[in-house]
């Protein structure tokens, strides 16, 4: 079985022929979306139908949180709450009722999951990277209000229901960014930030969420931070991290996404920066699924093109092996049924009930 383990991105709202030429490659398994792909629904849908008939078992993908990170916010599509306004609400005591502040989050979290990944299918788009499972120490700029709580346990019960939502819609999900990116105040799209905590003070903290979760997520994503105390190396190139800690210790069996490999975070190892195809590898070695590669498609794609021929010169010289495991765990996130088109979806009561429970 051939291992597609990148995914990558294009630059407008329509495939180039260089976009064709790269989404057939056997060694893209994804490809993720962004806002400048983006015109209407109707673009966005035709986009979508033209990557399936490229290629049914390409992965879309998107960053669609809610919140600030939502990629697409016209035409239709719901505004939904950062994951912050959901533990708030989980700390209000609306009625006589003890716990009717966290009831309603929940039915509010499920609702947001549901609304979230039938919107996106109904346009196509098969996957989005939610829920965030960071915990909210109040110091994190990148993170921010779009962590759930402080509280790892509200932060569980509400990716759960979220999860649960999507679920509904058909969607698979993918808790981030593992352990915990929330106590560490620099941005791993610009810094490298170093947590210097404990294994034990982790695992007791910020990566309950992922124990706690156990047989809920079906993907994950590991954060571009160090934990010196536990490797030298980002928890998303750390062998230790990723197979002792998340595969070991937490027994989590779902696909692994590394984190974008452009960030600066990402490619400073042992002391020398990668190249995209180095960085991708050193992420498939540490035990990721799926290495991830974004917004390099904006200046013609060489970037994307070096990644490709990296990893494929790699397999040719025996330094790369094909995972068949990590194949069927990434076509595992593919929905398994198709799913309603906007204007059925419009008209169906369990979405409309949805649209109600939204905070």
């Amino acid at each position: 079985m051939q291992h597609a383990p990148l995914v990558i991105d294009i630059a407008g709202t329509a495939l180039t022929d260089d976009d064709r030429r790269r989404l057939a490659h056997p060694l893209v398994g994804g490809m993720i979306l962004f806002g400048r792909n983006w015109q209407d629904r109707a673009q966005l849908t035709a986009l979508c139908a033209e990557i399936k008939a490229l290629r049914p078992d390409l992965l879309v993908c998107v960053d669609h949180e809610g919140g600030r990170v939502q990629r697409f916010r016209t035409d239709g599509f719901t505004h939904l709450p950062p994951m912050r306004a959901l533990g708030a609400r989980w700390m209000q005591d609306a009625g006589p009722l003890p716990g009717e502040g966290a009831l309603a989050a929940m039915a509010a979290a499920t609702a947001c999951g549901y609304v979230l990944g039938a919107e996106l299918r109904a346009c196509g788009v098969d996957f989005s990277f939610t829920p965030v499972l960071d915990l909210d120490h109040g110091g994190s700029t990148v993170i921010g209000d779009r962590a759930f709580a402080r509280d790892p346990r509200v932060v569980a019960m509400l990716a759960r229901c979220l999860a649960h939502g999507l679920l509904q819609a058909g969607m698979a999900n993918c808790g981030k960014h593992f352990p915990g990116h929330g106590f560490v105040r620099a941005d791993s799209h610009t810094d490298m930030p170093v947590d210097r905590r404990s294994l034990k003070a982790i695992l007791a903290d910020d990566a309950q969420p992922y124990r706690w979760l156990d047989g809920v997520l079906t993907a994950v994503m590991p954060a571009h931070v160090v934990y010196p105390r536990v490797d030298a190396r980002p928890a998303g190139f750390s062998r230790r991290w990723l197979q002792d800690v998340l595969r070991g210790t937490l027994g989590f069996g779902g696909a692994i996404f590394s984190d974008d490999l452009s960030m600066a975070g990402a490619r400073r190892l042992d002391g020398r920066t990668l190249d995209y195809a180095e960085a991708a590898l050193a992420a498939l070695d540490a035990g990721c699924d799926l290495a991830l590669l974004c917004n390099q498609s904006l200046d013609g794609g060489e970037a994307l093109d070096a990644l490709i021929d990296g990893v494929a010169r790699a397999q040719v010289e025996g330094r790369w092996q094909p995972s068949e495991a990590s194949e069927l765990r990434r076509l595992a996130l593919l929905p398994l049924a198709p799913a309603p088109g906007w204007e059925a979806l419009m008209t169906q009561p369990a979405y409309m009930q949805a649209l109600w429970k939204l905070p």
